[in-house]
C-alpha cells in the first residue's frame, strides 16, 4: 500500500488538473456578483455544514488499525533489536508511553520523507472532510502519528516521524483537498462519474465521506474566485553527473518526466481574501518515469497567516507566515524539509502586456539530506540510513517573467543548510542549492513548448571524514498543458 502512494497523488493530479480550468473564470454566483464584505465573510468560514467531532476520531482510528494490520502482514519478518517492528501489543504501547524514548528512525529517505508525509495528508483528508478547519485538522494528523508512534510499531518511536507526518501531511493534505475542491466546483450539482472518478484520486477520504454520508459532506468551500495557474509538461531530459567535484568523473543519464504544478489564490484578483491558512499555495510534483523510486520532486509552500500589502495599481502582494514542505531526490543526491519562512508573494504590471511574478521566503525547518551511497559517519545504531538529519534554516527566491501571455520565463533559487542541530550527529552537516530556468512559449491555446535547465549541488562536511561536493545539471526539452490564466497573469479590470 505504502509503495503506490506516491504514483497515485501523480495520477489524481493530472486527471484532476484540467477539470478545474473553469473554476478561476467562472463567479461565484453568475449574473449577481457578490460584495467584496460579503465575500471576507464567506471565505473566513472554511469548515462545511455538518461538521462532526466523532467521525474523524473512528475514520482515523480505522485507518490506523487497517494501516497496523496490513504491515503485520506485509512486513512480518522485520525486525530491530531482536524485535518484529510490526508486532506492537499493549505492552509495547505501555513501554513507549511510559518510557518516552524518542530516536531519529532508520527507514529509508522516500518512506520518512514521502511515505510518512502521505499518511500525514490522509489522516488530515479524513478531519477535513468532515467538516472542520485546517487548525484542527492539522492537530488530529498529529494526534494520529503520536498514536501511531506508541502502538503502530514496537521500536522507539522517532522525532522525525511527527515532524513530517502531521505538519508536512497537513499542507499536503490541504493542498489535495483544496484541488479536489476546484474539480467538484467545476463539475456542478450532479459530478459526472469522471469528476467524482478524479477527486476521489485526490483525496480519497473525501470521497469516502462524500459516498457514505451523502449531502451532510458535499459542501464545498464557501470561496470566492481563486486566480490558479497549473500546467502538465511532458518532457525528455538529459543529466550530467560528477560524482565529486574535485576530482569529476561526470556521466550522462537520460529520462523521460511528467511535471505538474499549480499556483492556487494568486494576487490580483479582485475580492479575493486571504483569511484561511494556504489562501495562496505553489505546488508542484515531477516523475521520472524510469527510475525504481521515480519521485524526483514534490514541493509545496502555503500562506498560512497573512494579507494583502498595499494598494497600488500595478502591483499586487501578499506577505506573512508561509510554511512548507519539500522533497527533492535528484540521481546522486537528495534534500528534504518541512520548514516556517517569513516572506512575500507579488504581481507587478511592467508594461500593458509584461508581469513579473516572485516570492521571496527565509525560515527555518527540519530536514534531511544526503547521497545515493552509505554515509560512513552516520551512528552505529542508524547505520542503514544514508542520510543525515538536523535543523535546516533556508531560503528561496522564484521570479516569473510573463510577456504577452504568449511567453514565459521562470528562474528559482532554493538553499537548505541541514545542520548537526537536533541531529544524532552533531559533526555532520549538508549544504543543498538548487536553481532552475525554464523558458515556455505558449504556441496555441493551452499548448506550449518549452525547455528547463536544474542545476543541483551537495556540500557535505562529516568532521574528520574527507569533505564531499556532488554537483548534476539536468537539461529538459517539454511539451506542456496549460490550464487556469493561461501563462499565469492575474489580469484585473
Amino acid at each position: 500500500m505504502q509503495r503506490i502512494v506516491g504514483r497515485s497523488v501523480f495520477i489524481a493530479s493530472l486527471v484532476g488538473a484540467p477539470l478545474g480550468t473553469a473554476v478561476s473564470q467562472t463567479p461565484v454566483a453568475p449574473g449577481a456578483p457578490v460584495a467584496p464584505a460579503t465575500q471576507r465573510a464567506a471565505a473566513t468560514s472554511d469548515s462545511a455544514r455538518g461538521q462532526s467531532n466523532v467521525l474523524p476520531v473512528l475514520e482515523i482510528g480505522g485507518f490506523l488499525v487497517g494501516l497496523s494490520l496490513y504491515d503485520r502482514i506485509a512486513y512480518a519478518n522485520v525486525m530491530q533489536d531482536g524485535k518484529k517492528v510490526y508486532s506492537s501489543t499493549f505492552a509495547t504501547t505501555w513501554d513507549h508511553l511510559r518510557q518516552q524514548t524518542w530516536v531519529h528512525d532508520q527507514d529509508p529517505f522516500n518512506v520518512n520523507q514521502f511515505q510518512h508525509p502521505y499518511q500525514g495528508a490522509t489522516m488530515y483528508a479524513f478531519s477535513r472532510s468532515s467538516g472542520h478547519g485546517f487548525w484542527m485538522s492539522l492537530a488530529n494528523a498529529n494526534i494520529g502519528s503520536f498514536i501511531w508512534k506508541m502502538a503502530g510499531e514496537t521500536d522507539p518511536p522517532s522525532i522525525n516521524d511527527m515532524i513530517t507526518t502531521g505538519q508536512a501531511g497537513s499542507l499536503l493534505g490541504e493542498a489535495l483537498y483544496r484541488m479536489r475542491d476546484l474539480i467538484l466546483k467545476d463539475a456542478g450539482e450532479k459530478p459526472r462519474p469522471f469528476a467524482e472518478y478524479a477527486a476521489a484520486l485526490i483525496s480519497p477520504p473525501g470521497a469516502f465521506n462524500r459516498r457514505v454520508f451523502g449531502d451532510r459532506f458535499k459542501a464545498r468551500l464557501p470561496d470566492t474566485d481563486p486566480a490558479t495557474f497549473w500546467q502538465v509538461k511532458f518532457g525528455a531530459t538529459v543529466a550530467a553527473l560528477t560524482k565529486e567535484v574535485s576530482t569529476p568523473t561526470s556521466i550522462l543519464h537520460s529520462d523521460a518526466t511528467v511535471d505538474f504544478s499549480m499556483s492556487y489564490g494568486l494576487p490580483g484578483q479582485p475580492g479575493y481574501e486571504y483569511t484561511r491558512p494556504l489562501d495562496y499555495f505553489d505546488f508542484q510534483f515531477t516523475v521520472l518515469m524510469n527510475r525504481s523510486n521515480p519521485i524526483e520532486n514534490m514541493m509545496i509552500r502555503g500562506l498560512l497567516v497573512g494579507a494583502k500589502d498595499g494598494q497600488d495599481p500595478k502591483a499586487s502582494s501578499i506577505w506573512g507566515l508561509y510554511g512548507s514542505y519539500d522533497y527533492i531526490s535528484p540521481y546522486l543526491f537528495r534534500v528534504s524539509s518541512t520548514a516556517i519562512s517569513l516572506g512575500t508573494t507579488r504581481q507587478y504590471r511592467i508594461g500593458s502586456d509584461v508581469d513579473l511574478q516572485g516570492s521571496l521566503l527565509g525560515g527555518v525547518g527540519y530536514g534531511a539530506a544526503g547521497s545515493t551511497t552509505v554515509i560512513a559517519s552516520t551512528p552505529t545504531n542508524a547505520a542503514i540510513r544514508d542520510y543525515h538529519f538536523g535543523v535546516t534554516p533556508q531560503a528561496l527566491a522564484t521570479f516569473r517573467l510573463i510577456v504577452a501571455d504568449r511567453a514565459m520565463l521562470d528562474v528559482a533559487a532554493r538553499d537548505y543548510y541541514v545542520s548537526g542541530l537536533g541531529s544524532d550527529d552533531t559533526s555532520g552537516s549538508e549544504q543543498i542549492f538548487r536553481g532552475q530556468f525554464g523558458l515556455t512559449v505558449r504556441v496555441s491555446g493551452g499548448h506550449a513548448i518549452g525547455a528547463q535547465f536544474i542545476v543541483s549541488t551537495r556540500d557535505a562536511r562529516y568532521g574528520k571524514l574527507p569533505n564531499r561536493t556532488n554537483a548534476e545539471g539536468t537539461f529538459t526539452l517539454s511539451y506542456s498543458v496549460l490550464g487556469g490564466n493561461l501563462l499565469g497573469a492575474v489580469k484585473s479590470p
